[in-house]
């Protein structure tokens, strides 16, 4: 090769590295099939563009998400660089050193624009390991023009009293309408979710100050059995088998005439491109029985970049991007304001465009920062979360004990044998984890 030739070659390298790419990677993300993140997965290919790196998507149903990002964090499995985890798993994984702190964002991210309560619960020990995508409360939807046309009125801090009267009201099974829809689906983050702000509200508590299970006291056994009676008289067939996704598609249907859930459903109803009852749904708190505290949930699903991560750099421009106040505008000017994710920054609730479209804005924000996670129960527990117990054994626990709910809902046991053979299972759990001796 001639000098000449040779100098020829290396400026043809150089343009072609000045044009490319300073790193490229192939990064792997584990998400949840929920509409934020699949609209997440339609607007990812900017972020590809924008950098020259690309995706591998492993989207999957929330109960088979957890168990696969579980198993892959616990035996350092590696198969993930970024995962979908919520505010249960990730400050009790950041203590374990599982996750890649994330506190050197750059300025631009502005990480303080991040409700100070959310930041709180995607931290350990100082350290920031998630940032969120959206953040959630629960409140109550109903069918404002079943309850005109029946002539009720739904308070603005509903009783579970009154509930049961309304659906009972409300049902018309020769009509495919029912009048509640709530999880049904065994799940720690599935059924438990609901039903532990249920047991909340009716005084009960998961353990007491010195972690003994209170599964088989009155409290537990009122707020079960007050469930599966309204969900076999007033419920849809099948409610096993309903988590929060197969609510939302038979309440926007049309086929519930209220559906206590996550506040993230709001944009979702309120949008006239997928929900048939967009201009018919209204909203008001989550009911509560016999005492206020943890009677509606605090939750966050976030990204986080597991520390067997071969590909941080490029994981952490995704989390940048994907959950920054452009890409909450990117949201906006391409589904429309009503979706955008919600929960998470202050600006979203500062923005006109987004107010103008969101009637529930600002109940949705004053749901999620009144959430109390370190009082969630009337009287006194050791642990802290509404709709879980912040400790490792709990996703264990509650997916056990959300087994033996589906089945007392079905008919396949009793509430009393359901919350029997629950207290039995989870005192065995705690005396074999060191809880109680």
């Amino acid at each position: 090769m001639t000098f000449r030739r040779l100098l020829g070659l290396c400026a043809s390298l150089t343009a072609f590295a000045m044009a490319s790419p300073a790193w490229s990677a192939t990064i792997t993300i584990a998400t949840v099939n929920n509409s934020d993140m699949i609209r997440m997965q339609q607007l990812s290919k900017e972020w590809e563009k924008e950098t020259g790196n690309k995706i591998n998507w492993v989207v999957l149903e929330e109960n088979v998400l957890r168990q696969r990002v579980t198993t892959d964090i616990t035996t350092k499995g590696g198969q993930f660089d970024i995962l979908t985890i919520g505010s249960y798993e990730t400050p009790i994984w950041g203590k374990q050193n599982w996750l890649v702190p994330l506190d050197d964002l750059p300025p631009s991210y502005d990480v303080k624009d991040i409700f100070p309560s959310v930041r709180q619960a995607l931290s350990a020990n100082g350290h920031l390991y998630a940032v969120p995508f959206y953040a959630e409360s629960s409140f109550t939807f109903y069918r404002k023009d079943l309850f005109d046309k029946a002539g009720l009125k739904m308070p603005a801090q509903p009783k579970y009293e009154e509930v049961k009267t309304f659906a009972d009201r409300l049902t018309d099974r020769a009509h495919e309408q029912y009048g509640i829809c709530l999880r049904g689906k065994p799940g720690w983050g599935e059924n438990m979710a609901y039903l532990t702000t249920l047991v909340n509200t009716f005084g009960g508590r998961w353990f007491d100050e010195h972690w003994n299970p209170q599964l088989d006291t009155p409290a537990w056994h009122a707020a079960i059995s007050f469930y599966v009676d309204l969900m076999r008289r007033d419920g849809p067939p099948g409610a096993n088998s309903n988590g929060f996704n197969e609510n939302l598609a038979l309440f926007s249907t049309g086929h519930c005439a209220m559906w206590i859930d996550a506040t993230v459903a709001a944009g979702l109803l309120y949008d006239k491109s997928q929900s048939q009852v967009a201009d018919k749904v209204a909203f008001t708190a989550a009911p509560i029985a016999k005492v206020p505290n943890g009677s509606h949930w605090f939750w966050a699903w976030a990204l986080a970049i597991p520390s067997t991560s071969k590909n941080v750099a490029a994981a952490k421009s995704f989390l940048a991007w994907s959950t920054s106040k452009d890409y909450v505008a990117l949201v906006g000017k391409t589904f429309g304001w009503t979706v955008v994710p919600p929960g998470t920054r202050a600006s979203t609730y500062a923005n006109p465009e987004y107010l103008k479209a969101a009637p529930f804005a600002e109940f949705v924000k004053q749901a999620i920062l009144t959430a109390d996670l370190e009082h969630p129960t009337a009287e006194k527990v050791p642990y802290t979360g509404i709709q879980y117990v912040a400790i490792p054994e709990f996703q264990a626990i509650g997916t056990q004990v959300g087994q033996l709910m589906a089945g007392a809902l079905t008919g396949q046991m009793s509430v009393d044998e359901a919350l029997k053979q629950a207290q039995a299972s989870v005192k065995a759990t705690m005396e074999q984890a060191g809880y109680i001796q």
